[in-house]
């Protein structure tokens, strides 16, 4: 009876060796890579329990499948106009092709080794073709940030692929910096920027000032003419109705004097006015009475 329990308990034990040295499992985060005496055979990206063939024979290589960030040191490149910058760049990949990565790169390290090569190179090239003023501007809509990012991707992202077997999903810049000399150099520009700008302005607005004086003068001239010529004929019709008094004055002065109190009176109690005089007060005396008027010869 014992010798039966041992017997079992031996094949137990080798099934389980036996088991474990033919099957492997692939968690939800990994992509496994099965290869039988160094040959590629499958590649199994769906989790769950697998069955191979006996170490030796078949060997599993187990990768991360999911997003991994590579976050590169801050390095000094050059734009195009020569300006010295140090960027901090970053870059998300993720394999594609175990196998092509497996014979490359091997591991991670690898992989962080390569991807280091490729994006420095593409991100030195790509910046070196852009001006300055594309990262660092006065004018938002003139900085192309996302722009150079794009093509440091489409640089190096078919190189990852065919080199490494490797998915490049996104590149970015992190962080700018600019050493002491160049912000100076940018802050002399900066200022002579605002300092066209404000010029600008103003000699618009000394034309616009200037314009605004010769209308206002030409105005001032046009209104003076008109009431110039207004005055000209008030003055010529006082003159002629003066020269008719004139002429009743020498004609007969105390009927001229008497005409004028009417008409004086006549002007003042046009409206409804309350007006308070002496009776003496002229013309207020023609109230009292019409004085007595000698009769005079006319002049001959």
């Amino acid at each position: 009876m014992k010798n039966i329990w041992g017997i079992i308990g031996i094949i137990v034990v080798v099934a389980s060796l036996a088991l474990a040295m033919c099957s492997f499992q692939v968690r939800q985060t990994e992509t496994a890579l099965v290869t039988r005496f160094g040959d590629p055979v499958r590649t199994i990206t769906k989790p769950g329990f697998q069955f191979r063939w006996p170490v030796g024979i078949e060997n599993v290589h187990k990768f991360d499948s999911r997003l991994q960030l590579l976050d590169i040191k801050m390095e000094e490149t050059t734009t195009a106009g020569g300006e010295p910058i140090i960027v901090n760049s970053f870059i998300v990949w993720r394999i594609a092709e175990p196998h092509k990565y497996l014979v490359s790169v091997r591991d991670t390290k690898g992989a962080q080794d390569g991807l280091e090569d490729l994006l420095r190179n593409a991100r030195n090239s790509v910046i070196g073709r852009h001006y300055f003023s594309d990262f660092v501007n006065t004018d938002p809509a003139k900085i192309r940030f996302e722009s150079i990012e794009k093509e440091i991707l489409e640089e190096i992202a078919p190189r990852a692929k065919s080199s490494y077997g490797i998915e490049v999903s996104s590149v970015g810049i992190k962080r700018l910096e600019i050493s002491e000399k160049t912000s100076e150099k940018v802050f002399e520009r900066m200022k002579a920027d605002r300092k066209r700008k404000t010029d600008n302005i103003l000699a618009a607005g000394t034309a616009e000032a200037e314009k605004i004086r010769s209308d206002a003068l030409a105005k001032q001239k046009e209104l003076l003419a008109v009431a110039e010529a207004q005055a000209k004929a008030i003055r010529g019709a006082g003159d002629a109705e003066a020269a008719a008094y004139y002429k009743m004055l020498e004609a007969d002065p105390e009927l001229a004097m008497f005409l004028r109190d009417l008409e004086a009176l006549r002007t003042i109690l046009k409206e409804r006015s309350t007006i308070v005089l002496g009776t003496d007060t002229e013309p207020m005396q023609l109230l009292k009475g019409i004085p007595p008027m000698k009769k005079t010869e006319p002049k001959q």
